[in-house]
């Protein structure tokens, strides 16, 4: 039986929302509001144009990060019949995000070639159940080392918003929720449905998928989306560290495109600026780790503890010792 507000000849969008266990509710939210905007006129809220499921193996209530509890609306029908299955993901330390029929289903929906598409953490999610390989996987940059860890034969990165093809998405969470829903919305429905959920939504302008995450380090003051890409790239690779070639490969310059664009807007060269992110990550261990002076040295790329500690004398005008030792006073 069709809803009483369906329009015959409508081919409405339908999306099925897979939630883990203490997942992002903000994620979730902005998500689903941006559909149930675009599916209808103004704010009336009809499953016109869109509709949307909370698919569950069970009825119980799911516990989101904050506490908020969402009741599944649906059991674990015929994925096929959705554009998109999406799986809102959570908090990193939830041992079990989903359980053994949820990752079943999952597989299920792609062996069907429905599209999977990983919110916050959700990437993880498809990511253990096998379903990244192949695909490039956007997450945010919050997240980025756990997931590398995690999964170092995938293709990640951390300087993107979302990213969408045609059989996978994954988007870094938060806001960038709504822009990647607006992105479906305009796909599937039309831009004038899009423009009526962002105007209810309050939000000027959806973000693209190649926009850049809103990430810049703290001694450095950066507008510029292209600078602030290649910050992001090198906090990722702080350890591992990476030639100015590659940083610029993979935000789409070349080395002297890249050098340019920073002597124009830091006056700085990237190298030095690179070395000061590594730095910087080196303060950040001194404070929060008892580590010994070598290991913080070489997780923050550098090849000896005299090296580590001449540079970072040089940068903050003392030695990480006496720097560890003022911070636990």
């Amino acid at each position: 039986m069709k809803p009483a507000n369906e329009i015959p000849g409508i081919d409405r969008l339908k999306i099925g929302f897979i939630l883990a266990r203490s997942f992002t509710l903000s994620a979730f939210a902005l998500f689903v509001d941006t559909l149930r905007l675009a599916s209808d006129e103004s704010d009336r809220s009809g499953r016109v144009r869109a509709d949307w499921q909370v698919l569950a193996s069970t009825r119980n209530l799911v516990t989101s990060s904050c506490g908020v509890q969402v009741a599944p609306t649906s059991d674990f029908v015929d994925p096929s019949q959705f554009n998109y299955i999406v799986v809102v993901g959570g908090l990193l330390n939830c041992e079990y995000p989903v359980d053994i029929p949820t990752i079943g289903y999952l597989k299920n929906a792609a062996a069907k070639r429905v599209p999977l598409i990983g919110i916050c953490t959700g990437t993880f999610i498809l990511a253990e159940a096998g379903l990244m390989k192949h695909h490039r996987t956007c997450v945010s940059w919050l997240h980025f080392q756990a997931f590398r860890q995690r999964f170092p034969d995938h293709e990640v990165r951390a300087d993107r918003l979302f990213n969408l093809d045609r059989s996978r998405g994954s988007c870094a969470g938060g806001s960038s929720a709504a822009d990647m829903a607006a992105s479906i919305v305009r796909r599937h429905i039309s831009r004038d449905a899009e423009r009526n959920a962002l105007e209810v939504l309050q939000i000027e302008k959806a973000r693209s998928a190649i926009d850049i995450q809103p990430r810049r380090p703290p001694f450095i003051d950066c507008q510029d989306p292209r600078l602030k890409a290649a910050l992001i790239v090198m906090e990722n690779h702080v350890e591992n560290t990476i030639s100015i070639a590659k940083v610029a490969g993979l935000i789409g310059l070349s080395r002297r495109q890249l050098e340019r664009l920073f002597r124009d807007k830091t006056a700085l060269s990237p190298a030095n600026v690179y070395k000061r992110v590594r730095l910087e990550r080196a303060k950040q261990l001194l404070m929060q780790t008892r580590a010994p002076m070598i290991e913080i040295a070489i997780e923050v790329g550098f090849e000896n503890a005299s090296h580590f500690a001449r540079l970072f004398h040089k940068t903050f005008g003392q030695p990480p010792s006496k720097y560890r030792s003022a911070g636990s006073s």
